[in-house]
Order: C-alpha cells, then structure tokens, then sequence
C-alpha cells in the first residue's frame, strides 16, 4: 500500500466511478482498477461491491477512505515540514519521474560539487513542472518525448531545459524460459508473462502497465530480498541501461525490449530565477 493507491482509492469515493475517478487521475482505466485490486490484497479484504461493471464502496470500503483522507492530510504537513526543514539547511530539492536519472544527477552532483548535497522526490510530469516554475522544487527531471516537455511548453512554464541521459529496458529471462532464444521481444510476445519488478520505478510502472496490460506483476519493496529473488525466480525481469544499477543476475539472458514503451529520454528543468547552486549544477549538466 503507498499513498498513491490512497489518492486512487479517494477519487474513487469522490468521483463515484472508476472510469471518473481514472480520468481525474490521468491514468488508464485497466491501470487503476489493477491498482485497486492490489490495495484490496494488501487489506485482505474487498473494499467495493462488484455487480458486473459497477462498483461500490463497502462499508470497509468507506473506512478506508475515511483513513485515507486523514493519512493524506497527515502526508502533506509531513511533506511541508519537510520541505522547511530542507529549505533551511540549503539542501537542493530535486523532483524526478525515474531513479535512473536521479542516480545520474547525483554522481553529477557529487563529482562537480562534492560538497553539496540534494534531497529528492518521485512525482510525476505535471506535478514536477509545477513545482520547479513556483520554486517548490530547485531542479525536476521529466521525460522529454510528451507536450509538456516540449521546448515551447517549458518556456511558456518559465522553465529552461537541457538532456540528462537517455535510459533504454531490456528483458532479463531464465535461461531455460521459451522466450530466452530471441534477439528481441515486443510487447506482444511478452503481455502474458509474470514479471517480479521493484515498487518504485516511477513512471515506468505506468508505461510497463499500459504496454503489457495483460502480464501479471509481482511487487518487491525491499532492493534486498528482490536482489536474492534476481538469481533464482523463474520470472522475467527488466533490465536499465543505466551504468548505476549494478550488473545483472548471473547466469541470466538479457532480450532487448523492442517497443516504444522501453525508450525514454530524460531532461533537467529549472526555473530562470532559481537558486545559484542549481543554476550552477544545471549549467554544468549542460556542459557535460
């Protein structure tokens, strides 16, 4: 359960419908009601009544989003404190959509400014532009091919942009598994299969369910245990390009992932009128 799967389920109870609720969100309908199902497994209990297409809140439902509501009030001053506290002791504040480009930025960070340090925040697009044009946020990473992102968009936002780094997905397999012999998988190949992925990849998850809305996923929150699994689960995995996430499982095929969901290019925003040491960092990520 995270506090994104709370958002889903009170804009449920507010819009009435799924499909309401799914286009407040900005989110396919297939994506959230997955989502819902797996808050409902995390609780053990259903929260809707189901009669065909229509769904209802239950009385443990309505609990839910009685509790929901106070642990996202409670979220938001915890988030302000926190951006106080951050604020005064000069950290730089740090929107992204990804953790590869994240990790990028920080060896970025570290090897220009060692002294420096950042705190960070996964949102997403809308939420990052935002709050880097307000001054929230001193840097955001967004993901470049979208409207948003768009050399006039970001102008018209009192934003400045430049190219962080490109990150591309493969497909790791058991050797032994049917689709281990191909050179390359789409997305049609691969809709069916079970996946054991990390919780926190960002938009990725978004693109990943919309690409294979069929594939079954099966979370890990701890980068422990889903190292461990890494070398003996049967099921697929992805794979980055990224240099900071360390080398594959052993003993492990690596398939590319040919489709447009497995592309992303990544750029870093800040505002005009930011803070010097994110101008400085910006500049430097510009040079580089």
């Amino acid at each position: 359960m995270d506090f994104g799967q709370l958002r889903q389920l009170v804009a449920i109870a507010d819009e009435e419908t799924m499909s309401a609720a799914a286009d407040v969100l900005r989110m396919p309908q297939p994506t959230l009601s997955r989502s819902i199902r797996r808050l409902e497994d995390d609780f053990g209990f259903a929260l809707f009544d189901r009669v065909g297409r229509k769904v209802t809140l239950n009385d443990a439902g309505r609990t839910a989003v009685e509790w929901a509501r106070q642990l996202l009030r409670d979220e938001q001053l915890m988030r302000e404190a926190v951006e106080t506290s951050a604020r005064q002791t000069q950290m730089l504040r740090v929107g992204t959509v990804a953790p590869a480009p994240l990790w990028r930025l920080t060896a970025l960070l570290m090897e220009r400014f060692p002294r420096e340090t950042l705190t960070s925040r996964m949102l997403d697009q809308q939420g990052i532009i935002h709050m880097v044009s307000n001054g929230t946020l001193d840097l955001g990473i967004i993901e470049a091919n979208i409207p948003s992102a768009k050399p006039k968009a970001l102008r018209d936002a009192g934003l400045r942009s430049c190219p962080l780094m490109v990150e591309e997905l493969s497909i790791i397999l058991p050797p032994s598994h049917p689709l281990a012999a191909y050179k390359s998988l789409t997305a049609a190949q691969l809709d069916r299969e079970t996946f054991l992925i990390m919780t926190d990849i960002g938009f990725w998850r978004q693109r990943v369910d919309h690409a294979l809305p069929h594939a079954t996923f099966i979370e890990q929150n701890d980068s422990m245990v889903f190292s461990q699994l890494a070398h003996s689960s049967p099921y697929c995995m992805f794979i980055t390009n990224a240099p900071f996430r360390g080398d594959p499982p052993a003993g492990r095929v690596i398939v590319p992932f040919d489709d447009p969901a497995a592309h992303a290019d990544f750029l870093l925003v800040t505002r005009d009128s930011a803070r010097s040491m994110a101008l400085e960092l910006f500049d430097w990520v510009n040079r580089t």
